[in-house]
């Protein structure tokens, strides 16, 4: 059986382009009986950008609600707050001593805003070991990251050899799983959606709120009687990421024929969005009004997480003196 360990991220409440790049195919990747999956929520990598408990701890149940929502299957796999597992802080201290300063001088999240060096916090600095110490101290074999996430497993793996030359044997060397298959959702402004961007979609505000950001999606001025490129259109191009095949072909028939408007187009697809997702939308929505339902559920998680944390780093500490 492969481990599969996927860190979620909590910088806010997750949005479109989360739930069809990372949440939907995640679930599909724990369905399969031959591997184990480990999800977490990586609250500790928040509190680099978010210093708000309150902000912070809502973040964690929207990040956790949704993912339950979706159908993750908290019995069969695990799910648990990285910050719960403080095992985790005393690897990444471990781990600190064999990372080489020029490796982390040139990790992409350090340098990317290595250009005003006053907002970078040591936190920052060190995330790269802090993802090392959250993938090795559960023994993960296979990493899913995205193309722009490659490099910090690269120092992951450059870690753990580091460890292992000096050591022996003790940690796995995890291997990145890319699915070249996921996609790029595009933003109300045609951009990636981003929360950095500010032009995501949230399918489970209430309905009203909901309404208000599919019709900001930016269009062109091309007058209502006149046939549109559904192909150069951003409302077109989320429609086709949840519509049916049928449903995406009448869509391109109404955009080729003309006397059909972008608000049309924008209020078609805000009744799809409530249609097809009507139930995680439900879900998620019991969760946050009960939170203890969420704390139950990670804390069930935590406690086998803990188990094999802890083992791991016996190991570790044992190596090294401790």
């Amino acid at each position: 059986m492969s481990r599969i360990l996927t860190g979620i991220q909590s910088s806010g409440r997750p949005h479109l382009g989360n739930i069809l790049g990372a949440i939907v195919p995640g679930i599909e990747l724990s369905k399969n009986e031959k591997n184990e999956s480990l999800f977490f929520i990586a609250d500790l990598h928040s509190l680099t950008t978010i210093k708000d408990a309150q902000v912070r701890q809502e973040n964690i149940n929207a990040t956790a609600a949704a993912w339950l929502a979706f159908g993750f299957d908290t019995k069969k796999n695990i799910f648990y707050r990285q910050s719960h597992i403080p095992e985790v802080c005393e690897l990444t201290w471990y781990l600190s001593c064999f990372t080489p300063y020029p490796m982390l001088a040139n990790a992409h999240s350090f340098k990317e805003k290595s250009d005003k060096l006053s907002d970078v916090n040591a936190g920052l600095f060190t995330y790269p070991v802090l993802m090392t110490a959250d993938i090795i101290l559960y023994d993960a074999d296979y990493v899913p990251v995205g193309k722009d996430q490659k490099q910090h497993l690269e120092i992951a793996r450059d870690i753990a050899n580091a460890f292992n030359q000096a050591y022996g044997e003790t940690f796995v060397l995890p291997e990145p799983k890319i699915d070249e298959r996921v996609m790029t959702i595009p933003g109300t402004d045609g951009q990636k959606m981003s929360k950095s961007y500010g032009n995501t979609i949230d399918i489970f505000l209430p309905d009203k709120k909901l309404r208000k950001q599919v019709m900001s999606i930016i269009t062109d001025s091309t007058p209502l009687e006149e046939p549109k490129d559904p192909d150069t259109c951003n409302v077109f191009s989320i429609y086709s990421l949840l519509g049916t095949e049928s449903q995406v072909k009448e869509m391109r028939n109404n955009y080729e024929g003309g006397n059909y408007g972008y608000g049309h187009a924008k209020q078609a697809l805000f009744e799809l969005i409530v249609q097809k997702f009507s139930k995680e939308r439900e879900i998620f929505n019991t969760y946050m009004e009960s939170p203890e339902l969420i704390d139950k559920e990670l804390r069930e998680g935590e406690a086998k997480a803990k188990a094999i944390a802890t083992k791991k780093l016996e190991v570790v500490r044992a190596k090294l003196g401790f």
